[in-house]
């Protein structure tokens, strides 16, 4: 595996265990906030910092056409308006063991509308690799007892969760076409500044001036690490790592979160970090590798075939 390879993988691991820091702080920032409002917050403080990043970044930019305003609205509407709406309100009133494997479930529907779609190759590895770091990521979330899921029965919210998953996936498959085009930092900030717009009338309908005065410090670090590191760094390594290695292979990089987000529910807020959660993150890695990995199945393959 080249150097670059490795590098790309890196930047996808970094990027959605980064993201598994926003339960944490997506928990703190709405008890100040309603989740649209935390929403609209993280992506306009992004928004100030990418602008300049993609005009200091992107010398020669591109001149954005109808068709190309019509993909970004897309994408605002669908990755950062109604996933990050989703996202929040499942902070708030979803059980986490519910929320995060609605949320693991995202690759599954991202390499199938990849192979629909962008007509992408679903290899053995994809599918083999997938099923293992979502084995993972159940065992992680429900601390090894699996019939938990069969116990906590249909909710409102669950709609909720769905339309979480299903908004990243549409948001992961279009940002693939975009990228065709445009770079991954100008992706980002394009599809950021839309989602912003589209977030702006909610904020101001469910927020007063006297909220924003109230708002504990806790909060607004809870926020300025969304928009900083969460958005803007993790976003545009994300958006590279599709480009790199397209939207099915990167997708697979998605249950990185629930292990990060775990690890730092036991460092941060206290949770004890069980043999469960251990068993599960080895799963979930070893998911990864093979999903990443063309050459394991394939060679064996070879071995059997000769």
């Amino acid at each position: 595996m080249n150097k670059k390879l490795w590098l790309t993988y890196g930047m996808l691991t970094l990027a959605t265990a980064t993201w598994g820091s926003a339960f944490i702080a997506g928990k703190l920032a709405v008890q100040s906030f309603q989740p649209a409002t935390v929403a609209f917050l993280r992506f306009f403080g992004a928004a100030i910092l990418l602008f300049p990043l993609m005009w200091i970044m992107e010398k020669n930019r591109k001149k954005l056409t109808l068709k190309d305003i019509g993909l970004f609205t897309v994408l605002g509407l669908t990755g950062i308006a109604l996933y990050n709406i989703c996202f929040f309100l499942a902070s708030k009133h979803a059980p986490v063991i519910k929320s995060s494997l609605f949320i693991a479930s995202n690759p599954v529907l991202i390499v199938l509308l990849s192979g629909l779609f962008l007509k992408e190759t679903i290899t053995r590895n994809n599918i083999i690799g997938m099923i293992i770091a979502l084995t993972g990521v159940t065992f992680i979330i429900t601390d090894g007892h699996l019939l938990t899921l069969f116990q906590l029965g249909f909710e409102p919210i669950d709609l909720v969760l769905l339309g979480a998953v299903i908004s990243w996936a549409l948001y992961s498959v279009v940002g693939k076409v975009v990228l065709k085009k445009y770079s991954a930092v100008e992706s980002t900030t394009y599809a950021v500044a839309f989602g912003t717009l589209f977030l702006l009338p909610f904020a101001l309908v469910e927020t007063s001036w006297q909220d924003v005065q109230q708002a504990s410090l806790t909060t607004w670090v809870a926020i300025a690490h969304m928009s900083i590191f969460v958005t803007v760094v993790s976003f545009v390594m994300y958006y590279y790592g599709i480009k790199e290695v397209g939207a099915a292979k990167a997708s697979i990089f998605i249950n990185v979160m629930p292990v990060s987000a775990v690890l730092m529910a036991t460092i941060y807020l206290g949770e004890t970090f069980t043999w469960a959660h251990g068993v599960g993150a080895a799963f979930v890695l070893s998911g990864v590798y093979v999903g990443t990995n063309t050459k394991i199945f394939q060679k064996k393959i070879e071995k059997i075939s000769a």
